[in-house]
């Protein structure tokens, strides 16, 4: 399996997870959604920091273009996977909301899932490397 696809479906579930999450606290308890959705895309930062870094200090081979891919499998994952969470747990959330989701969501899904992971190889790369060596 190629490396990108798991980190892009990963991301995307859970982006899309966060958003649904969020969606639901904020209909059945409408004081709390707003901490709760900082909280949910602080997780989900924090996972591509963690990922980026680690894929930086294993020293994968073609981390950047792995990470590029990622980010364009994660946008529209994340938009299904909220529209079809938002319609079934939340609030009946159509067809109409697909659109959206699948061009202005995604793109915002894409550039966080990239920028955090390019944020995390370059930490990753100030790490001490596994074998003693300089990172590449």
């Amino acid at each position: 399996m190629r490396r990108w696809l798991p980190r892009g479906l990963w991301m995307g579930l859970l982006h899309g997870g966060a958003q649904v999450g969020t969606d639901a606290v904020a209909v059945h308890s409408p004081g709390a959604g707003s901490p709760i959705r900082y909280v949910a895309l602080a997780l989900v930062v924090v996972a591509g920091l963690l990922w980026g870094a680690l894929d930086a200090w294993r020293q994968l081979d073609g981390r950047g273009m792995v990470w590029f891919f990622a980010a364009l499998v994660a946008g529209p994952v994340a938009g299904l996977v909220g529209v079809v969470g938002k319609s079934a747990l939340v609030d009946q959330t159509g067809v109409e909301a697909l659109g959206a989701a699948l061009t202005g969501g995604a793109a915002f899904t894409a550039l966080l899932v990239l920028v955090t992971a390019t944020a995390g190889m370059g930490l990753g790369n100030l790490l001490p490397q596994p074998d003693g060596s300089a990172a590449r």
